[in-house]
């Protein structure tokens, strides 16, 4: 049994590498949009949910028949899935190049191509993980071990801890690394399972033998299905839709204070499966000595489902300290996460005996409810009523378990069947009272607008310049006179009339609004379909520049937007969202969406790339990356030293003067640049903005042997090594920094 154990530990390992890198390699390809990471996760889960079904009957059709020994087969199974590691970033890229060649004029249809790209990469490859379970029970039943009736818990506590080193510790080799490097890295230890289970099998004193021990027979009869057997899949299927549709709550919820970073999502997961590993070692440990659960558990689950509300609630107000954010986070899903990691494998024990086809059934259920609940809350809740009321849908049915009996699970027949209907009625008041009381994000500005989509929660508040733009809480960007200057710039340093425009990221909509005040066709691409709803919040104007001919916002993929059309732009203007080191930002700032860009601008075009300010090396990773793009770079610091204006072209920059400058402006558009100055004329304004150029050598000096920050290389994204406490902490134990 420690073999298996160890087993399942590096394959959960491996299984949530794959899913971390896998998701990011389909982003690169195939976009950033919330529906296309539901696609993603979707399929990746589909796929263990068909194997565990699919090999579980076919254990239950063909055991008899085959004389391998199943340790043997998930030593192949492991091998297959070491194999995936390999082969799907070559999928993807076909894909999309498959994508390219054919001619797809509408979003949803390239979400159907996409997706069915990504479905028939992804689920062959992720049946064989979903596989595995089936046929370590059936490896365990045969050879009768003491666990084989719950072995299914046992392999559960296992791959759960194997998941949490996978959400952490690969975090550290992508950033020493890169992606392949993580994918290569999961396959070698993929195949050190099937060389190791291969050599078990080998070994007289503990191989399968391929014939079955005489108590436990394949040839004999089915165990029977427990009373009201039916009642476990109903709760496995919602523990999965609960878990999982929780999840993208909290995401929203605690995103205002463990920010958008990737280590604050995995910081998430690692809560959550770690909570999951105490809850299911709690359950192995209960489950020597009790055979049912008490009324008790599910309102206490249905509790817990609602402590977000008071730990990320804008009411708590800690210390402004990263360990007071993790408590927050800690108390509000632990609990929860604990009693689901106890309940679910409790379940399946329960239901299947373990059988492995039973087993097989009742995870795939599990993990049908796990693909349909973020579905369920991304899309059809989340924008109806919010953050609050999501959570309470999901705790409704583990409040109702004591009061409907049909719905519960087999309770302590010893329990009084009056007290803990009660119980369960004064749980479902005391979540009624604390949703009502609690509020939500936007609740703690006087003035504010909150919208809510399928990609996020939206705030608009403050007056006059003090207006801000928050997305999930964080803040986006507000009313400044750098964002004018990314239009204005680049199109009075062109050597020719402009006649096109586009802006990545629309955020307020000023950059926007600068562009359109040349007369010229505009397009917006904005990835939040609320962002652009709230551009009258911020300028009065708003309705009147949209209604504009010249005026086109799309809702979509600033990269996937530029690959699939075949428009050129004389001035392409990106600004990302703060900080520099958010989630997937670095896919707006490679070598490989350079080179996209460079086929989307027309001859003499200019890029203004804003880069937020970041590290030495953040900063020399950009430069690298656009001077090994554009041979011709400029660089300017901001009004404020916040970030810098890079403007790139393949064919050189004319260097005008101020007056020069100034001059390009037709009367509108200087009006515009001057609305919040900081200077009253317009050559004075460019006379700042030139007096702050620097060398983009200058930015390369900082880190020289940092490399040109690519897909697989972001090094925005990934830096805790470099940060200066983990340096410290190297340093004192002797370690290279």
């Amino acid at each position: 049994m420690t073999w298996y154990f160890v087993f399942f530990f590096v394959s959960g390992f491996c299984s949530i590498l794959y899913e971390i890198v896998w998701l990011r390699l389909a982003m690169a390809q195939f976009g950033v949009t919330s529906p296309l990471v539901s696609i993603v996760l979707s399929t990746f889960m589909a796929g263990l949910g068909l194997g565990s079904w699919g090999t579980g009957n076919l254990i239950r059709k063909y055991s008899e028949r085959i004389r391998i020994p199943p340790l043997r087969l998930y030593a192949v199974t492991e091998l297959l899935i070491g194999c995936s590691a390999l082969a799907v970033p070559y999928q993807f890229h076909w894909g999309r190049m498959l994508l390219q060649h054919i001619s797809i004029s509408s979003s949803w249809a390239y979400y159907v191509g996409s997706g069915a790209c990504i479905a028939f990469t992804l689920v062959p490859w992720c049946s064989f993980m979903g596989a595995t379970i089936p046929v370590a029970m059936w490896a365990i039943k045969k050879r009768s071990m003491p666990e084989a009736k719950r072995s299914f818990s046992f392999l559960y506590l296992a791959n759960v801890l194997g998941a949490l080193a996978g959400a952490t510790l690969p975090l550290l080799l992508i950033e020493l690394h890169g992606f392949q490097y993580a994918l290569r890295f999961g396959a070698v230890l993929n195949g050190g399972l099937a060389v190791s289970a291969m050599t078990l099998t080998l070994r007289p004193s503990s191989a399968e033998t391929g014939s079955a021990h005489p108590a436990t027979s394949s040839t004999r009869p089915r165990l029977p299905l427990p009373e009201h057997a039916s009642r476990p899949l109903v709760l496995l299927f919602l523990t999965g839709l609960t878990s999982m549709g929780a999840e993208v709550v909290w995401i929203r919820q605690f995103t205002p204070y463990l920010s958008t970073v990737v280590y604050a999502f995995a910081t998430i997961l690692g809560v959550y499966l770690a909570s999951t590993f105490a809850g299911s070692r709690l359950y192995r440990y209960w489950a020597r000595t009790h055979e049912r659960e008490g009324p008790w558990v599910w309102g206490i689950l249905g509790l817990a489902t609602l402590l977000p509300l008071v730990t990320a609630s804008p009411q708590f107000h800690p210390p402004s300290y990263y360990i007071y954010d993790f408590l927050r986070l800690a108390v509000g899903i632990a609990p929860f996460s604990a009693l689901l990691g106890f309940v679910t494998p409790m379940l399946v024990d329960r239901w299947s005996g373990g059988d492995p086809d039973l087993a097989g059934r009742a995870y795939a259920l599990n993990v049908a409810g796990c693909i349909l609940g973020p579905l369920v809350a991304g899309f059809l809740l989340l924008p109806v009523i919010g953050e609050r009321w999501v959570l309470f849908v999901f705790s409704l049915p583990w409040l109702l378990t004591g009061i409907v009996p049909a719905f519960a699970v087999t309770h302590d027949q010893g329990a009084p069947k009056g007290l803990a209907r009660g119980f369960s009625f004064v749980s479902i008041l005391a979540a009624v009272i604390l949703v009502s009381a609690s509020q939500d994000f936007g609740d703690q500005f006087p003035k504010h607008v909150l919208l809510r989509d399928n990609t996020a929660t939206v705030v608009a508040t403050g007056t006059a310049m003090e207006k801000r733009l928050l997305v999930n809480g964080i803040g986006i960007t507000y009313l400044t006179p750098m964002t004018k200057v990314m239009a204005h710039l680049p199109l009075a340093s062109l050597n020719h009339a402009p006649r096109s425009a586009l802006v990545v990221c629309f955020g307020m909509g000023t950059t926007y609004r600068s562009l359109m005040s040349w007369d010229i066709p505009v397009t917006a691409v904005e990835l939040v379909p609320s962002v652009p709803l709230l551009f009258p919040y911020f300028h009065p104007d708003g309705p009147q520049i949209m209604r504009s001919p010249l005026s086109r916002v799309v809702i979509d993929d600033g990269r996937r937007f530029l690959e699939r059309t075949s428009q050129q732009y004389d001035v392409i203007t990106i600004d990302p969202p703060p900080p520099v080191e958010a989630a997937g930002t670095s896919l707006l700032y490679s070598k490989e969406f350079y080179e996209t860009i460079k086929q989307r601008l027309a001859p003499g075009g200019i890029l203004q790339q804003w880069l937020p300010r970041g590290d030495a090396t953040v900063q020399c990773a950009v430069a690298r990356a656009l001077q090994q793009s554009f041979p011709y770079v400029r660089v300017f610091h901001s009004f404020d030293n916040r970030g810098f204006h890079l403007l790139a072209s393949s064919q050189p920059i004319v260097r005008r003067t101020a007056p020069e400058l100034a001059r390009q402006l037709p009367e509108k558009a200087a009006q515009d640049f001057l609305e919040w100055g900081p200077e009253s004329r317009v050559e004075g304004q460019f006379a700042v903005v030139l007096g702050r150029e620097l060398a983009i050598d200058s930015m390369i000096s900082g880190a020289p042997d940092t490399p040109s920050l690519q897909d697989d290389r972001p090094e925005n994204e990934y830096y805790l090594l470099r940060t200066p406490r983990v340096r410290n902490w190297l340093s004192a134990l002797g370690l290279p920094p």
